[in-house]
């Protein structure tokens, strides 16, 4: 098995912090996850960049894995959530990405597996913009992946994980519990089961006005600040496995 996940910042694990600072995320558990249920050797790379739009995904990332050698026997792909976060986005445009990278694929006789993100529209101050347009890419994706016969996990569509205990205090990204439950998603649709995780929902969320403020200051001010500069926090980054990386089952 060798497995390369491509991506954004829901791919490259953001929210899930080691404490070392470096990021974990679910596309990690579920190298770990592969691990521990294979037999012989998982490799696994990892490509995604945050803030990647979706063309430089498929345009660079996708190349990039099919390229690897050996070639990979697994890819997982998510993207779309920043171009959604963008005024005047081309749904139709995502589409025919997704088309793309699925052809790509099977080109190269390589599995890929899907992933629609996780929604945080309900606690954004964008959230039912980007609700209406995750619903439609989301929707289209499900068509794409049907006619395709390719896996899909449907991460979008799960009310489970659009509780609060699932989400970092940016309220953009998940945590730990959240990439955990993704994990066991995307393994059960592999064919390993796992029982998805479920946390304790927390007390009622509030929303105090300095605890707003506060949050507006911290996490939306600072990105609306690198929009209006064509900056991307991604920028000047590279993935954090480029090459293939033998996985134990720790």
């Amino acid at each position: 098995m060798r497995y390369v996940a491509i991506g954004d910042s829901f791919t490259e694990g953001m929210g899930d912090e080691l404490p070392d600072g470096s990021v974990r995320g679910w596309a990690d558990l579920v190298a770990a996850g592969l691990a521990a249920e294979l037999t012989g050797e998982v490799s696994y790379a990892n490509l995604a960049i945050r803030g990647r739009l979706l063309e430089p995904i498929v345009a660079g990332q996708l190349e990039a894995a099919l390229a690897l050698t050996p070639a990979p026997t697994l890819i997982t792909l998510n993207g779309g959530g920043n171009d959604m976060m963008r005024p005047g986005t081309d749904m139709s445009r995502l589409v025919e990405l997704l088309e793309r990278a699925i052809r790509r694929c099977a080109e190269a006789g390589v599995r890929l597996v899907v992933l629609s993100g996780a929604d945080p529209s309900a606690r954004l101050p964008f959230g039912r913009s980007m609700r209406r347009k995750g619903e439609l890419l989301t929707a289209a994706t499900v068509e794409l992946t049907e006619r395709y016969h390719i896996e899909m996990v449907d991460v979008f569509r799960d009310a489970e994980i659009r509780g609060a205990a699932y989400w970092s205090a940016d309220r953009l990204h998940l945590n730990a519990a959240g990439h955990q439950r993704v994990a066991g998603l995307v393994l059960t649709a592999l064919g390993h089961a796992r029982a998805a995780h479920v946390v304790a929902p927390g007390p009622r969320e509030g929303r105090q006005v300095l605890a707003e403020a506060r949050y507006y200051r911290e996490h939306v001010l600072p990105w609306v600040n690198r929009r209006l500069r064509g900056r991307s926090s991604g920028d000047d980054r590279t993935g954090k496995y480029l090459d293939w990386t033998p996985i134990g089952t720790a």
